[in-house]
């Protein structure tokens, strides 16, 4: 019977397949494609989702303004849609903007959302295990140690001071003699060469260079540079192009693999240097007061047996460490200066307001001041700057230095408003979005108005859920006071001596990357101002 019954269906088969053609097939299969495709364009909130393809083909149709349309697909979809990637690619999740969702994510159920092995693999080479780059106990330790030594009296006054001594000790410096050539210069750049030679000096005691009045090539500098940009291509190409490329040895993932050997070579003997200098005298780095420094004086334990001591932490762990540093100070702060600069020059209103605040500063001193060259700002005078904040805080909510970011959930969870996620998926909020929303910033959400954070004259803050700029929850920034006090410095100084204009016809775009550069960096010239204008 059995036997029968597979005769008469390999018969009829045999007659179907006689009857069809390719182009049938074909035809069936698009056909098939095109009604899924409608299926759940129809039914889905978010974006397109391909069949077999995901939500590929729609990021690739938006590249050249990736932020743009997210932030019109979230708007669209009211605040968060789900998404995949291709078949089998093991990508899915979903896209947010919603505060209580991130509030759930970053501090309510912190644990169940961590970088993520995704995120981990992709800076594995460059960062290892530094706290840029750990979840879990590693994070923790590197958490307390980065806090303990960041927060602190000794390093606090030191960073003020790295941050006087390069601003008018080498910053003012360029700015003058290009302001007397009225020379044009990339401004994100140079802020790049200014926050990479800051935080050295603040994590590794080591001034690299980079801003010398000749704008040298530094190869430590390029290397990091180098470094970053590569590691951030793995985020953009699907893993077994990149994957492939670092089994053989080619392409981007051979520059990669040059660079970060370069980065490294340079960190390791910075570390064993100073490890080696804390032992030749005898458990002090002298006057040194730079993290690295910090930590190796701060790590020694006493051993079971007492009197003896041990190194706490391992070359590689400050080695790590301070990479990891140098990689969250210095992008963000430059990039944020980047498009503070480039939205005063179409605030003009927003400048002369700052200008009177820093003008009112200089005048409340007892002791009249003639030169503007000897005009250094104390910490307390930035600290009082409230309006310079404000503004500074409306340009970030607007072009935040890291625009998207995500978390990977460990394990099956559900948001506050029921919207499930499976363990394994991604869920990506875009800060750049949320500052483009109605609902969480009122209708002027699109405008760069400083006074939204202004009460009572006082700078005031807002939800650390609605604004992500600094993170949030157990991972908000430890090093935020000393990025504000950096950025308020570097921007009141230079606001004091020079108009920034912006050269005509140069085009401002982000770049996709996961910081917010410009696409084709800042040109601009620095006009000297008057004094009388800049002070009275």
């Amino acid at each position: 019977m059995v036997l029968a019954l597979a005769y008469v269906a390999a018969a009829v088969w045999r007659k179907v397949s006689e009857q069809l053609r390719v182009e049938d097939v074909g035809l069936a299969v698009v056909g098939l494609f095109l009604c899924s495709a409608a299926m759940q364009r129809l039914t889905s909130k978010g974006p397109m989702i391909w069949p077999v393809l995901g939500i590929i083909p729609t990021l690739f149709f938006h590249l050249e303004d990736i932020y743009e349309w997210a932030t019109g697909a979230i708007v669209r979809a009211g605040g968060t849609f789900p998404f995949r990637g291709m078949w089998f690619g093991n990508c899915y999740g979903v896209m947010t903007v919603d505060p209580a969702k991130i509030e759930y994510m970053l501090k309510t159920r912190f644990a169940n959302f961590p970088k993520g092995r995704y995120y981990r693999e992709r800076f594995a080479e460059l960062l290892g295990d530094g706290i840029f780059n750990a979840d879990d106990e590693a994070w923790k330790e590197q958490r307390r140690a980065a806090a303990g030594e960041m927060h602190s009296g000794r390093f606090a006054e030191y960073s003020a001071g790295t941050i006087t001594s390069l601003v008018h000790g080498k910053l003012l410096v360029v700015l003058h003699k290009l302001s007397r050539t009225r020379e044009n210069v990339d401004l994100q750049d140079l802020f790049l060469r200014f926050t990479f030679d800051n935080i050295c000096m603040a994590a590794f005691g080591v001034d690299p260079g980079c801003l010398a009045v000749d704008l040298p090539v530094v190869p430590f500098a390029k290397a990091f540079e180098q470094a970053t940009e590569l590691t951030l291509f793995r985020f953009i190409v699907p893993p077994f192009v990149w994957k492939v490329m670092r089994r053989f040895d080619v392409g981007s993932e051979r520059r990669l693999k040059d660079a970060v050997r370069t980065v490294h070579k340079f960190a390791e003997k910075t570390v064993v240097d100073r490890r080696a200098e804390f032992e030749s005298r005898k458990g002090s780095t002298c006057d040194r007061s730079d993290l690295l420094s910090r930590l190796i004086e701060a790590e020694t334990e006493e051993d079971d047996n007492g009197g003896c001591t041990k190194p706490k932490f391992s070359n590689k762990f400050l080695k790590d460490f301070c990479i990891s540093f140098i990689l969250a100070g210095r992008d963000t702060s430059s990039v944020a200066l980047a498009w503070f600069f480039w939205l005063l020059t179409d605030h003009p209103h927003v400048e002369e307001r700052i200008l009177r605040e820093v003008s009112d500063t200089i005048k409340r001193r007892q002791h009249r001041v003639h030169d503007l060259n000897h005009v250094i700002f104390t910490v307390d005078e930035l600290k009082r700057m409230d309006y310079l904040q404000a503004a500074i805080s409306e340009s970030l909510r607007l072009y935040p230095s890291v625009p998207i970011d995500f978390k990977e959930a460990m394990e099956d969870d559900v948001f506050p408003d029921g919207t499930a996620v499976k363990k394994g998926a991604r869920v990506f909020y875009s800060i750049y979005s949320m500052a483009r929303m109605e609902s969480i910033w009122g209708k002027d959400c699109g405008e760069f108005r400083p006074e939204r954070w202004i009460k009572d004259g006082m700078f005031a803050t807002e939800s650390q859920f609605k604004y992500t700029v600094f993170n949030a929850g157990p991972r908000l920034c430890v090093g935020k006071k000393f990025a504000y006090m950096q950025m308020k410095m570097v921007a009141a100084s230079i606001l004091l001596r020079y108009h920034v204009e912006v050269v005509k016809g140069h085009k401002v775009a982000p770049k996709m990357t996961t910081t917010l550069y410009m696409k084709d960096g800042l040109q601009v010239t620095f006009i000297e101002r008057d004094d009388l204008v800049a002070v009275h």
